[in-house]
């Protein structure tokens, strides 16, 4: 048992593992390239985990303009401590940080981590020292931060504050600041206790829990491919920009929706452009999600095969895309119902190519007086003419042909 006397704990003890936790001495590897970063494996920024514990919760502490008072409604809810190493450097590292810790826990299924409903809150130590000093200085502790931006705001503005302070020839004291986030300053709340002031002692009603090696090999057994782990198989398998690698492993489902749509596709990239720039568009307008989609990954892959094969053109490819989510056909059968089926027919093609130029005789004489662009023009019309069914590189090939004999 914790022992000790404030508002949220009306037991006025809190129970906890203290000197048994759950893990300790383990670390968070995750991508960080500003400065202090890139200490771990592989250019990677480590952050050491002192201990991650269980503990019962608090109440919570609400503040109004004239009164306070405590909501209770979580007390007593298991919750789970992560404690880090003094590893963080400044404000970007620590939001960066919280970000990578959030996702592996959302994907390990530990937690949602949904910080409005308030299953995530963060408290950081702050301490300051001079360059080249080995101790560090007083640790204070920040509270009320409601948000990882909050977190990081309440950084940019401690970490100055205390450096100001001992360059002024202060000396600090360990204490507890709240985050004033509508002022953006910190406030004195509380002097901080140190641990032997919490007269800890053993839990008297909870009997000791010793896992055994089979029940830890199971639990490991379950464990999933964690977001970098994700990410960078992404990159490597598929050999996908990191950028699109991000976003199919934020998104989980729309990510596992690629790897389908993309398996045994020669041109990965391409299905992946497809699933970020129009699938994830989609959803996004039509407020759905991909469980809710009336098409299958295969019908996306045979999709862009269609434009890889010459069969239809990407133009013609957004409008079979559209009836794809609207209806659910199969893109072979939207474009044989619609006539949609590439004209890459040479003598077709000339026929047009011959109503084009004779039509405007302006961009052909740019073209012929050395205005290249001209050209992209006449292709233009020349898709407008077929109603975007000519293949745009046969008729640009033959648009120039025409154009210089």
């Amino acid at each position: 048992r914790k022992n000790y006397f404030y508002p949220d704990s009306a037991k006025n003890y809190q129970v906890t593992q203290y000197d048994r936790p759950s893990t300790q001495n383990g670390w968070v590897e995750f991508e960080f390239s500003g400065e202090g970063g890139s200490n771990g494996t592989n250019g990677l920024t480590r952050v050491r985990i002192t201990r991650a514990h269980l503990e019962e919760d608090v109440g919570k502490n609400n503040h109004f303009e004239r009164h306070s008072g405590v909501d209770f409604n979580r007390a007593g809810v298991p919750l789970l401590e992560i404690v880090s190493e003094p590893d963080l450097k400044n404000a970007e590292m620590a939001y960066t940080y919280l970000r990578a810790l959030t996702d592996i826990l959302v994907r390990g299924g530990i937690s949602d981590c949904d910080l409005e409903k308030g299953m995530v809150r963060c408290d950081v130590n702050v301490s300051v020292r001079p360059t080249g000093s080995p101790k560090l200085g007083a640790k204070i502790e920040i509270k009320n931060m409601n948000s990882f931006s909050g977190v990081r705001r309440a950084l940019e503005y401690e970490i100055p504050r205390q450096i100001a302070a001992v360059r002024g020839g202060e000396t600090l004291r360990q204490e507890t600041r709240r985050w004033n986030d509508e002022a953006g300053i910190t406030e004195p709340m509380r002097s901080k206790e140190d641990a032997h002031d919490y007269r800890y002692f053993p839990e008297p009603d909870l009997m000791p829990f010793a896992p055994t090696d089979a029940w830890l090999a199971e639990v490991r057994s379950r464990i999933p491919e964690l977001p970098l782990q994700r990410k960078q198989r992404l990159v490597r398998d598929f050999g996908l920009p990191e950028g699109d690698a991000q976003v199919l492993t934020d998104n989980l489902p729309l990510g596992r929706f690629f790897e389908t749509a993309a398996a045994g596709h020669t041109q990965p990239k391409a299905v992946a452009n497809w699933v970020i720039n129009n699938l994830q568009a989609q959803l996004s307008a039509t407020q759905t999600t991909v469980a809710d989609l009336r098409f299958r990954p295969e019908a996306l892959r045979e999709l862009v095969q269609l434009v890889d094969s010459g069969k239809i053109s990407t133009k013609i490819a957004q409008e079979v895309f559209g009836e794809m989510f609207s209806s659910g056909q199969s893109p072979a059968t939207i474009v044989e119902q619609k006539g949609l089926a590439q004209v890459s027919d040479t003598s077709a093609i000339e026929q047009l190519a011959d109503t084009v130029i004779a039509a405007n005789p302006g961009p052909v004489a740019d073209f012929r007086s050395g205005k290249v662009v001209a050209l992209n023009f006449l292709k233009g019309q020349v898709m407008k003419l077929s109603k975007g069914k000519a293949n745009p590189t046969l008729a640009g090939e033959i648009l120039e042909r025409k154009l210089r004999g």
